[in-house]
């Protein structure tokens, strides 16, 4: 579905992105973690055609999104962070922008916001700010576009929000369609996604399945200081030294994405070497 091959990006003299390369196939939900200002964004306009490389090559639904061909557009949907909403009812703006998606489905967008809980009011901006990203999120969805982008969608979404904001994303995807997902609030993927990407000072430092994860290594709070000794990662505290350890064993833990996050971004080589 997206393949991207020796990837270049700056802004002016700013290198964002130099020689990074990817594949992501579809039926995935895909995590994209990375602290701010690594490239998240930028990643997800490249793929989705708003941004254009320097160098390199990206394909995405067999088109290059540079191009903006409409038979591709209408493919594709990217739900920023930040947004502005007209005053305009929410009758009107469906009816302002669902055509430019074939495959829209009005009542499954009924069964979003409803599933949303999103107040009926006459126009949008008098929704709350995490009220309009439910609608926005509901619209992207009921698209059925088969590649949905998403930068930091649950900002702005409460703990029920970001509930809701799971049990729907994991009910929406299919073999037909991809999502790939921008984050820094590591904890909002967790049981959801089942592919980590992170990046770090622009490069793709991992990429793995999380199945894969689960398989390879060993997350467990020890007192041992031997078990501390031997792991991949620690932090400690006085509940005991969170640990990511080698799964010799093949022992099974619940993955914790912050904690691999932080592994990762302090020393990728040692994580990457159990994958081998």
């Amino acid at each position: 579905m997206i393949t991207i091959s020796n990837l270049h990006f700056s802004y002016g003299q700013r290198p964002v992105f130099s020689g990074l390369n990817l594949r992501l196939a579809a039926g995935t939900i895909c995590g994209l973690l990375g602290r701010n200002g690594t490239g998240k964004s930028t990643l997800l306009r490249n793929i989705g055609g708003f941004l254009f490389p320097q160098k390199g090559q990206i394909t995405t639904l067999g088109f290059q999104p540079g191009r903006r061909q409409p038979a591709f557009l209408e493919q594709v949907i990217l739900l920023p962070e930040t947004f502005q909403l007209p005053p305009v009812s929410m009758r009107q703006w469906l009816k302002n922008n669902a055509p430019f998606y074939a495959r829209f489905d009005l009542d499954a967008f009924h069964r979003y916001a409803k599933d949303f809980e999103i107040p009926s009011t006459p126009r949008l901006t008098e929704l709350s700010y995490g009220q309009q990203k439910k609608a926005m999120i509901s619209f992207a969805l009921a698209t059925n576009a088969p590649l949905l982008l998403m930068d930091e969608p649950t900002n702005g979404l409460d703990i029920v929000g970001k509930s809701q904001f799971r049990k729907i994303i994991a009910g929406a995807i299919d073999e037909s369609r991809a999502i790939l997902i921008s984050t820094h609030q590591v904890k909002d993927l967790e049981q959801l996604i089942d592919r980590i990407l992170i990046i770090d000072e622009g490069k793709l430092v991992f990429d793995q399945p999380l199945a894969s994860v689960a398989d390879k290594l060993l997350f467990k709070l020890s007192f041992d200081p031997t078990e501390e000794e031997q792991s991949l990662y620690c932090e400690t505290s006085f509940k005991g030294s969170a640990l990511i350890l080698p799964n010799t064993e093949q022992k099974e833990s619940r993955p914790d994405l912050e904690m691999l996050y932080k592994a990762i971004t302090t020393d990728p080589v040692t994580i990457n070497a159990q994958f081998k």
